[in-house]
């Protein structure tokens, strides 16, 4: 079985965007797509079970997460 997730965040400006993209980039390995469009984050995960992919997706998002509040302090 292959599932996949899309997701989209619009920040306020083009700089915090492409500032989470790379703090969260380095992390995408096989399962997670990412990119910057404009002022919008967009990811695809992809898995191989819906246990797989609620993992990869919590792991994703506590990523984003934290690169956010380590862009908005400076």
């Amino acid at each position: 079985m292959k599932i996949q997730c899309r997701i989209e965040i619009k920040y306020n400006d083009r700089k915090k965007a492409n500032m989470v993209l790379r703090s969260i980039k380095v992390d995408d390995f096989d399962f997670v797509e990412s990119k910057t469009c404009g002022t919008k984050l967009k990811a695809i995960i992809n898995s191989g079970s819906i246990s797989s992919l609620i993992h990869t997706l919590d792991d994703y998002l506590a990523c984003i997460s934290v690169a956010e509040k380590i862009v908005d302090k400076n």
